[in-house]
């Protein structure tokens, strides 16, 4: 069905073998008796039902069109210091409805059953926009969302709130960003001076159907001893671009893989594009093209506990947010030989990944499908990408 979960590989639910008690019910009877029973298996399945994309990846429906407000989007994801995981995202009846507000959900630690969403963020007479979830070293969770204040993204703030007891409540806001047209998407990243690297992007224009060339990215620095946020430069590329997201290869050289801006129709060369940080993440070049193609759809950038980056992003530059590919270079960004789409629905999407990797070495991704109606989650370990057994 569009929209639907992806069901190639999902084991059928059998219906159990139905008898009338009466053997004379006449052929209408049957009919709604038979939709009865359909509706009440339904109404029993739960979003935990798995699914297995892969012998080596797990795939799991979180949540979707069935949770009041249909358009959910985008999702990202954090561990908790407790073991928990944790989803945040936006939704309402669309991307720019007035209704819309800043979801939470978590994953407690051993459970297969996600919690029901629940309003973390909500600007009275205001639309939210974009979220990003993340623990820091000290405990504090923070959410950065976006509130827009006028018909597009460019007239949208940055706001923020912090969670003191592993996100089940959460702090009055404030705003991070009083610049019209700033937005966020990418969770931030620890430096090896323990200054906080959060990625902003200045969205601009009144069409919502494509974003101006200079539209830019940029990140705001959070140093924990003055509890003051800093701007960098603006990162300018040919086409413009938004949503950066960060590694730190060592103290002083960090990389950052970031959205092409533009519309969002086949583009032969669209890419991501490349920046990079010579001086501790302080001062960025300007946007280069990567070997990357890109649909003018958000990718993540993390790396792994071994020293290994991963990227995972769109593979396709014809407008489509389809395959979900992941790569990953074990030489420091030089090279990205290890490459596997971990989902490819034609005709579906599946888009704006998230990608944590868990105390415990697995990669988790988020990511929306369903024409953003539905939250995914994947599971799967590096030996997945490296070396896949299907």
């Amino acid at each position: 069905m569009p929209g639907g979960p992806d069901q190639r590989n999902v084991p059928r639910r059998k219906i159990p073998n139905f008898k009338p008690i009466n053997p004379i019910l006449n052929t209408t009877t049957m009919k709604h008796a038979t939709a009865i029973l359909l509706c009440c298996l339904l109404a029993t399945a739960t979003v935990t039902d798995f699914a297995a994309a892969a012998d080596d990846i797990t795939i799991q429906r979180v949540t979707g069109p069935e949770f009041p407000g249909r358009y959910k989007h985008p999702a990202t994801i954090t561990e908790l210091d407790s073991g928990d995981l944790y989803i945040a995202y936006y939704g309402g009846d669309g991307e720019y409805e007035g209704d819309t507000a800043v979801y939470g959900l978590r994953l407690p630690k051993g459970a297969s059953e996600w919690t029901k969403p629940a309003i973390i963020a909500d600007t009275p007479g205001r639309s939210e926009g974009n979220a990003a979830v993340w623990q820091a070293p000290d405990g504090l969770v923070w959410l950065f969302y976006v509130t827009n204040y006028g018909p597009t993204w460019s007239s949208a703030r940055v706001k923020y709130k912090i969670s003191k007891d592993g996100a089940k409540t959460w702090s009055d806001s404030a705003i991070l960003s009083f610049e019209q047209g700033s937005m966020c998407r990418s969770c931030p990243i620890v430096l090896s001076d323990g200054d906080y690297l959060l990625p902003l992007y200045h969205e601009t224009g009144e069409d919502r159907e494509g974003t101006a060339p200079d539209t830019c990215s940029y990140f705001m620095r959070y140093d924990r001893d003055k509890k003051t946020w800093t701007p960098t430069n603006r990162i300018y590329s040919k086409m413009g671009n938004l949503q950066a997201s960060p590694v730190e290869i060592d103290k002083d050289y960090h990389v950052a893989y970031i959205r092409r801006g533009g519309r969002f129709g086949p583009l032969p060369e669209g890419v991501l594009y490349r920046s990079e940080s010579r001086d501790g993440g302080h001062t960025w070049s300007p946007g280069k093209e990567t070997q990357f193609r890109n649909p003018n759809s958000a990718a993540d950038f993390i790396k792994l506990a071994n020293g290994h980056l991963l990227l995972v992003f769109n593979d396709n530059n014809q407008g489509k947010r389809m395959p979900l590919t992941v790569a990953i270079s074990t030489d420091e960004d030089k090279t990205y030989p290890h490459r596997r789409d971990i989902v490819d629905k034609p005709g579906d999407t599946a888009a704006y990944p998230c990608a944590i990797q868990s105390r415990d070495g697995k990669i988790h991704v988020v990511y929306t499908s369903g024409n953003r109606t539905i939250i995914n989650h994947a599971v799967f370990d590096e030996d997945a990408i490296l070396e896949p057994k299907s």
